[in-house]
């Protein structure tokens, strides 16, 4: 009590009743609710707060989310999806239900991840992402216990979730992957797989199949453009049957895709539409000739694009949406693209850039001297 006193304590009358005749001697409740000669119950005598759980949180490891159950993970379909390069490739394997891992490499930005997703849409085949970072490791993908009200539950990881309901499996970004990855290598070879955490076996039911995008080829980045690729193990990379190198589109095709999202804008404008897919060809041909360390990706057409829906304005747009470059690449590529808007053909302004290349180079070589 002379706690109590001594720090203004609500006088604790509960506690008094279980007092007993000794000093510093109290009675404790038991469970049948009796203390002393009185009998009561352990919720009259201490004062308890109960707070109802509305909403289960699952803890979920770095990099994957818990995966909830559901009826179907058949994706939606993309609208204006216009089909291209190796969709017809991926879709004959996915249709034929047959185990055939496949590797898709390529810049970024040109359609490899929306690709898995729409054959399957269009296949009606279910389809599990997993995206890869540096920290992804067996936990994420294989499954693990989560804390839920305090217990632990087991839950499926997106590899285990996709063998059991014969799924398409996307491993997203994989060349970022630490060698933590090799422990899917039995199921890169169409095994089941052992899951010692729970002791149980799993195997991979019909259609099941595995398929992995990748900017490299799963030997790093030397030009440093994707930092955080690694160079991947080569006995895992062996495991994949084939690899499908994915370029950008053709003028053509991806004239046909800025089309079908400007008309998500409730836009028609053909000639902004084919100006830039002209300048980013231009970028393109410059980039691979080392003309320049940056490239305009389809992706970033279509963020272009969007942005000329909401501000209805070309130039805002443009800048927008290359700003995310250095000053002076940004500054070339706006310059650029005004030649285009004003009709200069692809041809001359090529020429144009070869022709300060080597004015360029020969202003380098005088001052040598």
């Amino acid at each position: 009590m002379a706690v109590v006193a001594k720090y203004e304590m609500k006088r604790p009358s509960w506690l008094l009743k279980l007092k007993t005749g000794d000093r510093g001697c109290y009675f404790l409740p038991t469970t049948d609710g009796r203390y002393g000669n009185e009998e009561t119950t352990i919720a009259s005598a201490v004062d308890v707060v109960s707070t109802p759980v509305s909403n289960v949180v699952a803890m979920a490891p770095r990099g994957i989310e818990v995966l909830e159950e559901q009826d179907s993970y058949i994706p939606e379909k993309f609208t204006g999806y216009v089909p291209w390069g190796n969709f017809n490739t991926l879709k004959k394997v996915i249709k034929s239900e047959i185990f055939y891992p496949i590797f898709i490499t390529g810049m970024s930005g040109n359609g490899k991840t929306l690709m898995v997703k729409e054959t399957c849409a269009r296949l009606h085949r279910e389809f599990v992402r997993a995206n890869i970072t540096i920290e992804t490791d067996e936990d994420d993908l294989i499954g693990g216990f989560r804390l839920i009200n305090g217990e632990t539950v087991w839950h499926d990881g997106p590899v285990i979730m996709a063998m059991k309901r014969g799924a398409v499996l996307l491993l997203d970004e994989i060349d970022l992957a630490s060698n933590k990855i090799m422990a899917l290598q039995p199921i890169l070879e169409g095994s089941s797989i052992y899951v010692k955490k729970i002791g149980k076996w799993v195997h991979p039911a019909p259609g099941f199949n595995v398929v992995a995008t990748a900017n490299t080829k799963g030997q790093g980045s030397d030009d440093g453009r994707f930092i955080g690729t690694n160079v991947m193990n080569e006995s895992f990379l062996e495991r994949f049957p084939v690899t499908i190198e994915q370029s950008y589109p053709t003028n053509k095709i991806e004239e046909k895709i800025l089309v079908n999202e400007l008309a998500k804008q409730d836009k028609v404008d053909n000639d902004f539409v084919v100006n830039l897919v002209k300048w980013a060809d231009v970028i393109r041909r410059t980039f691979m000739d080392g003309g320049v360390d940056e490239i305009i990706s389809t992706r970033r057409l279509v963020h272009i694009v969007g942005a000329f829906g909401i501000f209805d304005n070309k130039m805002t747009a443009i800048e927008m949406c290359v700003s995310r470059f250095d000053s002076e690449t940004k500054t070339s590529f706006l310059d650029l693209y005004t030649k285009v808007d004003e009709g200069v053909s692809t041809d001359d302004i090529l020429a144009g850039q070869a022709e300060d290349e080597i004015d360029d180079e020969e202003e380098e070589e005088d001052n040598k001297f």
